[in-house]
C-alpha cells in the first residue's frame, strides 16, 4: 500500500545518505566487546535470535568502520577473539589482558597465578604479529568492587604492567623503536590510584603510549591523565550528562579517540549528548530481530560498531567543530597509536 511504498523510499534514501557519508568518513572503533553473548543472540543466558556477528561487522564496514579492536578482559576472551579474527583479519584485532573486575581469575595460589600469566603470555606471543593490537583491558574499577576487591585489582594491574609490557617490547611488533604494544586502560572512580600505579611502574612501559578508555571522569581527573600523556577514549558512557559534555570540551583534539564499547554504552535519548545525533537506524526488539533483516535494522538497546558515527556527531556538535575535520583528526590519532605500520593502506580516501 501507499504507506509501505513511502517506507521503502525512505529506507532507500537513508541507505544512500549513509553510503555517501561512508565514502568520505573513516572510523576506527578502538573498543568493542564482540565476544559478548549478545552477538550470538544470547541475553541474560537466554537465546533470542541466531548469531549475527557477521551482519554486525558488515554493518560496521558499510558505515565506514575500517578497524575494530575487540576488548578482551580474560584469557577466555582472548581465545574467543582469536577464533573470530581469522575470518575478518583485515578489520579485527584484540587486546590481551585481564579486566579489573575479573582479576580473581588469577587464582588463589602462586601456582594458579603463574599458570594464568603463562596463558596470557602465550596468547600475546602467538598474536603479536597477527591478531593482537594492544595490551589490556586492564586497570581499576572501584564502581564494581562486588566483583573484585581494591587490593586484588591493584595487585594484578601492577603485575600485568610489570610482566606484559616488557614482553611485548621484546617481540617483533616494533623492533625499530623497541616499544611495547599500546595500553588499553580501564578507570572507574579510581583515577588517583590508577595514576599512582602507572607512575610507580613507569620503568616498565612508555608513559602515555595508550588510552584511558570510556572516560567519564571530572575535569580534575582528566587533567591528571592528560598530564601523563595518555589518550582519552570517548563512547556513549562518556556523553550521558551535561557535566560529561563540559569535560569533553577540555580534551585536546590530538588526545581524542572514539569507541562504541558495543554492545554496551549506546547513546540513549535521555542522555545529554543525544541532541547532537543526526544519524539514526531502525530498531526492533531482540524477540523480533532476525539476522536476515536489512542492514538498517539493529537490535533495540544493543550498541554496535556501526553507531560510532553518533559518538563523533555528539563530540563535534557539542564542541562546535567541523565533523569531517574532527573525524579525520581522530582517525589519524588512532592510526598513529595502534596501527602505525598499516597507516598507508588504511588511508583509502
Amino acid at each position: 500500500d501507499r504507506r509501505q511504498r513511502q517506507m521503502c523510499i525512505r529506507d532507500r534514501y537513508q541507505r544512500r545518505v549513509r553510503g555517501f557519508f561512508c565514502q568520505i568518513m573513516q572510523f576506527i572503533d578502538i573498543g568493542a566487546n564482540l565476544t559478548d553473548g549478545m552477538f550470538q543472540g544470547i541475553y541474560h543466558d537466554k537465546k533470542y535470535h541466531d548469531p549475527d556477528l557477521a551482519h554486525v561487522i558488515n554493518r560496521a564496514v558499510q558505515a565506514g568502520v575500517h578497524k575494530i579492536i575487540i576488548t578482551s578482559g580474560s584469557v577466555s576472551d582472548v581465545r574467543a577473539a582469536s577464533e573470530l579474527i581469522p575470518n575478518h583479519s583485515d578489520i579485527l584485532s584484540t587486546t590481551v589482558g585481564v579486566h579489573p573486575t575479573r582479576c580473581n581469575e588469577f587464582g588463589n595460589s602462586e601456582e594458579e597465578e603463574h599458570n594464568y600469566f603463562s596463558q596470557l603470555k602465550d596468547l600475546l606471543i602467538s598474536g603479536s604479529n597477527s591478531f593482537v593490537s594492544c595490551l589490556g583491558e586492564f586497570g581499576l574499577d572501584y564502581d564494581r568492587l562486588d566483583f573484585c576487591s581494591k587490593e586484588v585489582q591493584k595487585r594484578y594491574f601492577e603485575k600485568q604492567l610489570i610482566q606484559l609490557c616488557p614482553l611485548s617490547a621484546s617481540l617483533s611488533y616494533d623492533k625499530q623503536s623497541g616499544s611495547h604494544l599500546p595500553l588499553f586502560l580501564h578507570n572507574r572512580n579510581s583515577t588517583d590510584d590508577l595514576v599512582q600505579i602507572l607512575h610507580q611502574n613507569r620503568q616498565h612501559f612508555q608513559m602515555g603510549r595508550g588510552v584511558v578508555h570510556s572516560f567519564d571522569g571530572s575535569a580534575d581527573e582528566l587533567y591528571k591523565i592528560l598530564e601523563l600523556g595518555w589518550f582519552i577514549g570517548i563512547n556513549g558512557c562518556s556523553l550521558k550528562t551535561q557535566d560529561n559534555l563540559d569535560v569533553l570540551k577540555l580534551v585536546p583534539s590530538d588526545r581524542l579517540l572514539i569507541e562504541t564499547d558495543a554492545p554496551w554504552c549506546e547513546i540513549r535519548p535521555s542522555h545529554a549528548g543525544s541532541k547532537y545525533i543526526k544519524t539514526n537506524w531502525n530498531f526492533v526488539r531482540k524477540e523480533k530481530y532476525k539476522p536476515t533483516h536489512s542492514s538498517d535494522v539493529l537490535v533495540k538497546s544493543r550498541c554496535e560498531p556501526c553507531q560510532i558515527r553518533q559518538v563523533l556527531e555528539v563530540i563535534a556538535g557539542h564542541r562546535n567543530e567541523d565533523l569531517e575535520k574532527l573525524g579525520d583528526h581522530i582517525y589519524q590519532n588512532t592510526i598513529n597509536l595502534f596501527f602505525p605500520k598499516g597507516a598507508q593502506s588504511l588511508n583509502i580516501c
